[in-house]
């Protein structure tokens, strides 16, 4: 059973992998055999810390940068990533970002940038890599949902609008290609220790509200993320189509 967990010869591209969850789940899939191209905002082109741990495992890493806010700049890494890559089996939309305002005071910016990081960008980019897969009739495809996926949430509309279209988004895909031999899931996160929640964790009075509301009783951990994300890119996954994989500590349950 263990060897369909086996990602050895994979090629991951993982967007958002220099820290939090996408460096976790970017050192799960290399723990499990694959290579690794590694993709955010600001990724050094050598000497990340998660280039570090990939190649400490023996599984080769190859670092690109591109802004997901700029369309521009995301036409362009998708050429040059098809161009260096003959196959990527794994795709892995974990970048994100997250803008705070009261709906009354949420700007255009804030919406714009939000919608086209969490959303406008992670379909372009499914598409294009997914047009491959379907050549092929093989790949998985795994979104970073949200709790927000299923939850409205505070001073966050951007955000919120963006990760439940992402849950839309998995079952459009999944409908049109699970016939095709592409696997597309989701995985939503919740109250997780990053730096997209460290403005939660200081705020003690929404903190201890949050913790006593999760039935485990604790934030989670990007170690959480390895079983969920291995799963969803092997051979185990084969008849998953669509779905989005709640790790929360058991937060939706309440």
């Amino acid at each position: 059973m263990l060897d369909s967990f086996n990602l050895q010869g994979k090629t991951a591209l993982v967007t958002g992998c220099k820290r939090g969850i996408g460096f976790g789940m970017a050192v799960a899939l290399a723990e499990a055999g694959a290579d690794i191209i590694g993709v955010s905002a600001s990724l050094e082109s050598k000497g990340s810390d998660i280039e570090k741990a990939v190649t400490a495992l023996g599984r080769e890493f190859t670092a690109y940068q591109c802004d997901f806010s700029q369309r521009d700049q995301l036409y362009t890494f998708i050429d040059r990533v098809q161009k260096n890559h003959e196959k990527i089996d794994i795709l892995v939309n974990n970048a994100g970002t997250i803008l705070r305002d009261p709906a009354a005071n949420h700007s255009d910016e804030y919406w714009d940038t939000v919608i086209e990081v969490n959303l406008n960008a992670q379909f372009i980019l499914s598409r294009e890599l997914g047009k491959k897969m379907i050549e092929r009739q093989s790949g998985k495809i795994i979104f970073t949902a949200s709790l927000l996926t299923y939850q409205g949430g505070i001073t966050v509309p951007g955000y919120a609008a963006s990760k439940g279209a992402v849950g839309q988004l998995v079952m459009a895909l999944s409908n049109e290609w699970a016939s095709q031999g592409v696997n597309v899931n989701a995985i939503a996160p919740g109250y997780i220790a990053t730096d997209n929640t460290q403005a939660l964790r200081d705020d003690n009075e929404r903190s201890s509200a949050i913790l006593s509301r999760i039935p485990q009783g604790r934030w989670g951990e990007i170690e959480d993320f390895k079983g969920p994300v291995v799963f969803l890119a092997s051979q185990a996954s084969n008849y998953m189509n669509g779905s989005t994989v709640l790790v929360d500590g058991g937060w939706m349950g309440r």
